[in-house]
């Protein structure tokens, strides 16, 4: 026999565009079962809840998880009667006040039930499995501490998962300190240029536009400018200046857009919708959403508030254009704000999504958590029409017909696999992105030092030859030799070689024994 919310959902004829994951039944005995994301729980009939409206949803409240957008859909379906009714026959009952709350907090609609005056404050979700608000706001009609981590037009969720929670033990600060041990706090420092320019460049290709070098040099100064600093980063004229850092002051539609949005792909034949963003006049409540959010959990643990500040931006897709990019500058604009890095540090996190076939399908999959089962449940809801010019200047075809009913996912989108997608990158960008450009710059400056022991020149120059023999295969070119005569000399071109090679070839060496040492603690 099924219970809970499957139950609810398939009497009230709900239609979810985030499944619901766990599915509960009353049988013999106690038993689980986990299934390509499908939780099923068994329970004996000791559990079998009312077969009612508030029977299922208790249990559901007691065993199964808190899913926002289902929950708004069944209050919509179901009218204010069936909970103010429950509410009214067990007015202390912590499930009915919890549930008496949820609905007046996610419709905007008063119960006719009065309001309670003693009685426990209790949390409105549980601490320990969903990350909440700093500080809950004290709802006195319901004797409820609302924890929840954003506002009624948007709340994401992040289940404190055991997978998320072990990445999350992730010491960030202690890394960065070890970082500094090995390597020295000012190469740190002077890697820092060279981390946000390939923090630029990896996440436009990440857009497959790794040709647009002007672009790059601009992304990479608004990185530098702004990250930790910007005032406000999800408001309008944040958002505007950072736009028109990275497209150019002089693009067609800055700022917040003003028509329609799909991510997909064109071919000859057909637009291919991946994605469908919500109507600009909501996307705008819902940044407002967001804003409350970041406001709400300052405090919280940086690398989950980054993962979801981020990954939410990128869903809202509130901009006509930039929008990828101002995604990726969140995550270290929130841990810079969270002084979870050093000011001046920047994590290429792109440089570690484009790093590899694993990260780069995994960034995908995780855009897909939510995108992918929106698609499915609005297939058929899209269309291209006749062309049009919206407001910011668009030229659009693009018909979209659910806004109002995608509203529900739009606004409560489980962000976990986000998170910890986000936490996942950071630890492998500390660990071996930023200690490969560190190595790598540590190494090229011993060979400008092992050159100028050979022949003293100014580092501009040392650094030519450097790149120029290491290029040729350890041999001084024909081209080098005519730029610097010196070179023609056979046995002066011989030890600069020598010098420049054995900083490399010293660099290879400590290089395999750092990685021998981390290969062996992961296969402990």
């Amino acid at each position: 026999m099924q219970v809970g919310f499957k139950v609810l959902e398939r009497l009230n004829g709900i239609m979810l565009a985030q499944p619901l994951r766990v599915e509960s039944t009353i049988g013999k005995g106690r038993v689980l079962q986990v299934e390509g994301g499908l939780i099923k729980n068994q329970y004996p009939a000791s559990y079998r809840p009312a077969d009612d409206f508030a029977g299922h949803f208790e249990f559901g409240l007691k065993y199964e998880e808190i899913h926002l957008e289902f929950f708004a859909r069944l209050f919509a379906a179901i009218g204010p009667e069936p909970i103010a009714a429950w509410c009214r026959r067990e007015p202390f009952g912590q499930y009915a006040r919890r549930t008496g709350f949820l609905y007046e907090w996610l419709t905007g609609t008063r119960l006719d039930v009065p309001d309670l005056t003693n009685g426990k404050y209790i949390d409105a979700i549980s601490g320990p499995d969903y990350f909440t608000r700093v500080e809950p706001l004290r709802e006195r009609r319901w004797r409820i501490n609302n924890n929840l981590p954003g506002t009624a037009s948007f709340c994401p969720l992040i289940r404190r998962t055991t997978a998320l929670q072990n990445a999350l033990d992730f010491d960030l600060a202690a890394a960065l300190a070890e970082f500094d041990k090995a390597f020295g706090a000012d190469l740190l420092m002077r890697t820092a240029g060279w981390l946000t320019f390939n923090e630029s460049r990896a996440s436009f290709l990440i857009e497959k536009e790794s040709d647009q070098t002007d672009r790059i040099q601009r992304f990479a100064h608004v990185i530098e400018q702004y990250c930790g600093h910007i005032e406000d980063p999800l408001g309008s004229g944040s958002l505007y200046t950072l736009q028109a850092g990275i497209l150019g002051r002089d693009a067609v539609g800055l700022g917040l857009r003003r028509s329609p949005v799909f991510v997909g792909q064109s071919t000859l034949r057909q637009n291919i919708v991946h994605y469908i963003a919500p109507h600009f006049e909501e996307a705008g409540v819902m940044l407002e959403g967001l804003k409350a959010f970041e406001v709400a959990t300052r405090g919280a643990e940086p690398v989950v508030r980054a993962g979801a500040l981020a990954f939410a931006f990128v869903y809202i897709h509130p901009m006509r254009d930039g929008n990828g990019r101002i995604h990726r500058f969140l995550i270290n604009d929130a841990l810079v704000r969270d002084r979870a890095i050093p000011d001046g540090i920047i994590l290429p996190v792109s440089a570690t999504i484009i790093s590899s076939p694993h990260f780069r399908a995994a960034y995908n999959r995780t855009l897909e958590v939510f995108s992918r089962p929106f698609m499915r449940r609005y297939a058929t809801a899209y269309r291209f029409g006749e062309v049009v010019a919206c407001d910011d200047g668009t030229r659009s075809n693009f018909i979209f017909d659910d806004y109002e009913d995608a509203c529900f996912a739009w606004r409560y989108p489980d962000l976990t696999e986000h998170v910890l997608f986000t936490a996942r990158v950071i630890e492998h960008t500390v660990r071996y992105e930023m200690a490969d450009e560190a190595r790598e710059l540590a190494t090229f400056q011993l060979a400008q030092e092992s050159l100028k022991d050979v022949i003293e020149m100014p580092s501009q120059d040392a650094n030519r030859i450097i790149r120029s023999i290491k290029q040729n295969g350890w041999r001084v070119s024909g081209k080098l030799k005519a730029e610097y005569p010196r070179l023609e000399d056979e046995l002066t071109a011989q030890h600069v070689v020598e010098a420049v090679r054995s900083a490399f070839e010293d660099n290879k060496v400590m290089s395999a024994g750092q990685n021998d040492g981390e290969n062996s603690g992961a296969n402990q």
